[in-house]
């Protein structure tokens, strides 16, 4: 019996998942990793770090499945689209003092605003794989916040790259990038093969390719890079035998292990929700299809053969733990409250599914990722009146989830406007693990959310790829023997229910201006 690694680097932790042929996961484990804020809008992270989380994560899940590491024949990674840099030496490059080297400007960081606004007064044509606009979360701005604001910095410069093709390159020496990390965040052009340099002479990056050390073109997800180098399979606790192939982004790693199971089964009705700390919504097309305010479409980033479309909300999970930090009655529920407060939840809506009232949040605290693509956009609680605290506090944390699961309603509905027919959701991460977040998304989009059997799909995802190049002998690769799943079907009263308070959620977005805060009244 042989295996393989689907190893993935998620924005608070390295997890690594062993798979056998059919896609059976044997053992797993989590390393936790750093996060550095150095200022407001900045957030950083250390591939040296990171690396040693990889190495103990990988070790400890090949202990715990109990397979010899030679029987490990191959590996892919997933991981958050951070971008790592690295100077002339192939040494971190560090944005800000400290021993830890932050040398990655994580995924969630907003400092490069300014020039994604420079980036979308062009008007190039790039834009149209985008949704119409650039985010501030991509590499491309990041890189010329970096060129702009820290020259010195951009002089030492020697390679950049999302982190998934770091983890890669760090394993094989191998410089190839996935068409999921350029095509997705770099503006690399998937369906022609190449890279735009009139866009980039346009925002006066014409020496980024020589700079970052980019490909001509990109390799498809699970592409085979090379075997491990000796030094990396000693790091890992592995054998040079083992190969490495392309990866992919974490959240597009979750849609092949989910919704990408059944890409030969009406692709087009299914949406991969991968919910954790943020949400992350990917539609899978046969034909190209542009939306507005949705990312994409982007030819290969889950499947070659399908566009992906690319919705998503900044702040979810991390809206959540945000409410229960201000409130004092969160004490109540214990260290980890998330679970309790649903469970007190999911009682109370036995016999009233509106657990909000009139209280009404707005889930925007860092801003609108889609469909609005504004980074400006903040979070409101309205709706409130003197009561015991205690239920307030129910109220707006039911309000809060019902605010996730009406965002995630927006983003399908701009999808279906454009003739994608979602009525299936496929949701894994954090979020599938609680039963209020499981019934809301049902109830609230009228949608039958789907939770894969198995316990980690974004790990599975970058087993698949990681399992590509071994062909027949990895029925994994094929998805057929992982495709067990539990269905939960809307309630159609609490449907009706959510439809009322959906509407009035959607007026406060009237002009993408900002979200008003006049008083609002919601009647059962």
């Amino acid at each position: 019996m042989t295996y393989v690694l689907g190893i993935d680097v998620g924005s608070g932790s390295a997890r690594c998942g062993v798979f056998d042929q059919n896609g059976t996961l044997l053992g797993t484990a989590k390393q936790t990793i750093a996060i550095h804020r150095p200022a407001s809008n900045r957030v950083e992270q250390s591939s040296t770090d990171i690396w040693s989380a990889i190495c103990a994560a990988t070790k400890e899940a090949i202990a715990q499945a109990h397979v010899v590491p030679e029987d490990v024949v191959s590996l892919s990674f997933s991981a958050t689209c951070s971008l790592v840099l690295l100077d002339e030496n192939h040494a971190p490059l560090p944005l800000s003092k400290g021993d830890t080297g932050w040398n990655i400007i994580m995924w969630m960081d907003h400092r490069a605003s300014a020039e994604a606004d420079i980036c979308n007064a062009t008007g190039a044509s790039v834009l149209s794989n985008l949704g119409g606009a650039i985010s501030l979360e991509m590499q491309i701005p990041k890189l010329m916040w970096l060129k702009r604001k820290r020259p010195d910095l951009w002089g030492k410069l020697g390679y950049a790259a999302d982190l998934a093709d770091y983890l890669g390159w760090r394993c094989t020496g191998q410089n190839e990038r996935s068409i999921c990390t350029v095509g997705c965040k770099w503006t690399y052009d998937a369906d022609n093969g190449c890279w735009d340099d009139q866009f980039l002479n346009q925002i006066g990056l014409s020496d980024l390719r020589k700079r970052a050390t980019l490909p001509n073109t990109a390799c498809e997800i699970g592409a085979p890079l090379g075997a491990l180098t000796e030094s990396a399979a000693t790091d890992l606790g592995l054998t040079t035998q083992c190969h490495v192939a392309v990866g992919l982004i974490d959240a597009h790693a979750g849609a092949l292990g989910t919704s990408g199971l059944f890409a030969d089964d009406a692709p087009e009705t299914r949406l991969a929700l991968i919910a954790g700390t943020s949400n992350c919504h990917i539609a899978l097309t046969k034909s190209r299809i542009e939306v507005s305010g949705v990312w994409g479409p982007y030819y290969g980033a889950v499947q070659s053969g399908l566009y992906a479309l690319e919705g998503g909300q900044s702040a979810t999970g991390a809206m959540l733990d945000q409410i229960v930090a201000l409130f004092a009655s969160a004490r109540h529920y214990g260290e980890t409250p998330h679970g309790k407060i649903s469970e007190t939840l999911i009682e109370r809506m036995a016999t009233n599914p509106d657990q909000g009232n009139c209280v009404m949040v707005l889930p925007d605290f860092i801003g609108n990722r889609s469909p609005y693509g504004n980074p400006d956009l903040r979070g409101a609680i309205m709706g409130l009146t003197l009561e015991a605290p205690d239920e307030t506090f129910l109220k707006v944390y039911w309000a809060a989830c019902a605010s996730i699961a009406y965002g995630t309603r927006q983003i399908i509905d701009a999808m279906r406007a454009h003739g994608v027919p979602i009525d299936k959701l496929h949701l894994s991460g954090g979020h599938a693990q609680s039963a209020l977040l499981v019934q809301m998304y049902a109830d609230a989009t009228g949608c039958d959310v789907i939770v894969a059997k198995t316990p980690e799909p974004v790990l599975l995802g970058a087993a698949i790829a990681a399992a590509a190049p071994l062909g027949v002998d990895f029925p994994i690769s094929r998805g057929s023997t992982v495709r067990k799943a539990q269905t939960f079907s809307p309630n159609p009263c609490a449907t009706e229910m959510h439809t009322a308070r959906y509407a009035i959620f959607c007026a406060h977005y009237e002009g993408h201006a900002g979200p008003l805060t006049m008083p609002i009244a919601i009647h059962a």
